[in-house]
């Protein structure tokens, strides 16, 4: 399959580990284990039913093969699933395995444990990724930088503060994947047709106790069309996925051989070319957009999937799996280079200065047009400022001095002043104030 070399490199290793073919059938196990002993613990099903089911259970070795082609058959790995654990079971166990359960109590509730280890490991990772942003942030609290909009030089900002930007925007989404984590990954348990049947006023209790001896949350009642918390869990990944692209498109931006503001983590072997030796890419950006861009295709395929006919879902519940897994892996891949990047962070200052000169005086016409506006007038001061940044810019000329020598200043500002006033490491805003501020709120998360 292409998946080794085309879907994988994006994804976390340690994520794919886990959720293997074989990790889904040992969560439905796991499941299918919990439903009988917490049956037998309200006296539903008969006592040492629940072990015996999870000795043989245990020992049994599922043929995968057969289950894939099952599959295409009843239309969910479920099915193969218990048509194979039935058969291993001996006769006695046979009526009390599965009882009161459908193949989507059983699927969704194992997705759900395949995905509570990974998203935890994803909020790991967002928080290291959180503790070198703001090394980060300290260390580049006031050094100054341009500040560009619609992609053209605009005013000088920090970097610590485009630092704050980029942590705070993946600390909303932080929040928002934390509060599905704990609170949104849901047990699904309904029955045939979502009422317990067969087991009457009992099926919330046995809801209630399976939920929680799993360690998810037990829902108000059973969801399965009711698909709200896939798009939870969803719009969480896909807010991460938007905070991770913005940091990605950024530091690639800034990576640009004429801006060369920044540079990737220096790794042996990486950003090379095929063609051209003396390129370092940006690859660590281009892989964070790929799964970001992955993730935003997933989610919408989530959303499109959320709404589903009566009972049970006809192509829309099935259309799920695989894209709820992938993006979680994407994330969590996603995630582990997040934290590379930030970790190695190169971060160029001298050129940040530099560059802030190479429109002249132009970046700080603003201040400056302020400034003299109170002597000369606002139209005549705008005047002033704009031809000095241009003869600045052609005579390479600092942009105080062109202005100081200007016949209708001369004199009539102090030097001093005005140096401090064209100074862009000194016209930078709240920038700092910002930093502190988001320090105090991202180191106390």
């Amino acid at each position: 399959m292409y998946d080794t070399l085309l879907r994988h490199p994006f994804m976390s290793d340690e994520g794919r580990a886990a959720t293997q073919a074989q990790n889904l059938v040992a969560a439905m196990c796991t499941v299918e284990v919990a439903l009988a002993t917490e049956q037998e613990r309200l006296g539903i099903l008969p006592g040492g039913v629940a072990a015996e089911i999870e000795r043989v259970l245990a020992e049994h070795a599922f043929d995968m093969d057969a289950m894939a082609h099952g599959t295409v058959l009843g239309g969910n790995a479920a099915i193969p699933f218990v048509k194979q654990a039935k058969a291993a079971l001996p006769d006695e166990l046979k009526a009390h395995f599965h009882r009161g359960a459908t193949s989507q109590d059983i699927l969704d509730t194992a997705l759900m444990l395949l995905l509570k280890p990974r998203l935890e490991a994803c909020l790991a990772l967002m928080k290291r990724s959180r503790k070198a942003g703001c090394a980060l942030m300290r260390r580049h609290a006031g050094t100054p930088m341009v500040g560009r909009t619609l992609m053209q030089q605009a005013l000088p900002i920090t970097f610590g503060v485009k630092v704050a930007q980029w942590a705070e925007n993946l600390a909303q989404a932080e929040r928002r994947l934390r509060d599905v984590t704990e609170t949104g990954l849901y047990l699904q348990f309904g029955g045939a047709v979502g009422v317990h049947s067969g087991l009457d006023a009992q099926g919330l209790e046995v809801m209630d106790r399976v939920a929680e001896r799993l360690g998810l949350v037990s829902p108000l009642l059973p969801w399965h069309t009711n698909r709200q918390p896939i798009l939870a869990l969803s719009g969480a990944v896909d807010a991460v996925a938007v905070g991770v692209e913005k940091v990605a498109l950024d530091v690639s931006l800034l990576t640009q051989s004429e801006v060369a503001e920044v540079s990737e983590p220096a790794v042996p072997g990486a950003g090379g070319s095929s063609s051209m030796p003396h390129k370092r890419n940006p690859v660590i950006c281009a892989r964070l957009r790929a799964a970001a861009r992955q993730i935003h295709g997933q989610a919408a395929t989530l959303s499109h999937a959320g709404a589903q006919p009566l009972e049970r879902g006809l192509g829309e519940w099935h259309a799920e799996w695989a894209p709820m897994l992938d993006a979680v892996l994407l994330m969590e891949g996603a995630l582990v280079s997040l934290a590379e990047l930030w970790e190695g962070l190169e971060v160029h200052a001298e050129t940040m200065r530099r560059n802030l000169t190479l429109m002249g005086g132009a970046i700080m016409a603003e201040p400056a047009a302020r400034l003299l506006g109170d002597i000369l007038g606002a139209d005549e001061a705008q005047r002033i400022a704009r031809e000095a940044a241009e003869t600045s810019r052609l005579e390479r000329r600092e942009y105080a001095e062109v202005l100081l020598a200007h016949p209708a200043v001369a004199g009539r500002v102090e030097a001093q002043r005005l140096r401090r006033c064209v100074d862009p490491g000194l016209y930078i805003g709240s920038s700092q104030e910002q930093v502190r501020r988001a320090l105090a709120v991202l180191e106390s998360m």
